[in-house]
């Protein structure tokens, strides 16, 4: 044995550096979007555990260009990680709810930065329209780069997403996934493995739903309660107990166990600043539980896809970022 460690996921980043051979870092960008389950037109006040900022803690304000804004954040990321090379991350609430001509504008501006490889653009799946999608096909292939939606569908449980008041269903999310692809584009799925309610079976439904689907790239987030939110107004009255970090370890293995080798992993958990939370990752730092989640899974010699039931299915296809 020479001591090298094995990969246990398909992680993001070296699939970045995969496909450039270089580091590939995302840029926050904030465009002052919003939500339809947050100004009226399907709810107010947004998911359980949804805060005023829509989870871009780091953010600039929205006031700023997106040029000024992939300035600021390319400058400090490039010093400080290295890279030289930039994925315009659109992040905050639901981008392609945005009017249309506001909408092309933003990505358009993005695409004037030299350095730019690729947008990814967070977004719900019910608010992801043709002409958007028609827009985004034609914006790739003019513009040579590539071009993912990261949908937040956070379960497969269609009670679960109705407690949380997600005001979708699985449904959009398939429906969104299909008409994607049909114009070229690749989806990352942003996923919560611990929502109240779920289970570990809920966990495999949605690593084997997501495979099935031939997603790029999922996305996991560890459930944190923020302050003034309806999650935490249940949390303080004892109504919601978070799974432990053990629980949710096992979960993110199970689920890694049964998700397809070739979707790339993004991330195992989030973050929240401190100051704004009541909970979050059960008081250790984000890089701490990664570590238990690795060193667990070469306890177990178990990896990606171990478990996986669509090994035989058709090759995904990943980000199409120009080498």
């Amino acid at each position: 044995m020479d001591g090298t460690r094995v990969p246990r996921y398909n992680s993001y980043g070296a699939y970045l550096k995969r496909v450039f051979g270089e580091k590939v870092y995302k840029l926050p960008v904030n465009v002052g979007a919003t939500c339809p389950n947050r100004d009226g037109t399907l709810a107010c006040g947004g998911c359980l555990y949804c805060g005023e900022d829509g989870g871009a803690f780091e953010g600039l304000p929205a006031t700023m260009s997106v040029s000024e804004q992939l300035a600021r954040n390319k400058e400090y990321i490039g010093r400080r990680y290295g890279a030289r090379k930039f994925i315009a991350y659109f992040q905050t609430f639901s981008n392609t709810y945005l009017p249309l001509p506001r909408f092309v504008a933003c990505m358009e501006e993005a695409c004037l930065d030299p350095d730019l490889a690729g947008l990814a653009i967070a977004t719900r799946p019910d608010c992801v329209r043709d002409d958007y999608l028609r827009f985004l096909a034609e914006l790739s292939a003019r513009r040579g780069v590539g071009v993912e939606l990261e949908l937040g569908l956070q379960t497969v449980n269609y009670r679960t997403l109705a407690a949380v008041r997600r005001g979708h269903g699985l449904a959009e999310f398939i429906d969104a996934v299909l008409r994607a692809r049909e114009h070229g584009l690749t989806v990352c799925a942003h996923l919560i493995l611990n929502l109240p309610g779920d289970e570990r079976l809920d966990v495999v439904e949605t690593a084997r739903v997501v495979s099935a689907l031939r997603v790029a790239a999922v996305k996991l987030h560890a459930l944190y309660v923020l302050k003034d939110t309806p999650l935490g107004a249940d949390y303080l009255a004892g109504r919601f107990i978070p799974v432990s970090a053990e629980e949710y370890i096992e979960r993110v293995i199970l689920f890694l166990e049964h998700l397809h080798p070739d979707i790339a992993v993004q991330r195992l958990l989030g973050r929240a600043p401190a100051a704004r939370t009541l909970f979050c990752n059960w008081g250790l730092s984000w890089r701490r539980i990664h570590e238990r989640i690795v060193a667990e899974m070469e306890a177990r010699d178990t990896c990606q896809g171990r478990r996986c039931d669509y090994l035989n299915g058709k090759a995904l296809t990943h980000l199409s970022l120009p080498a």
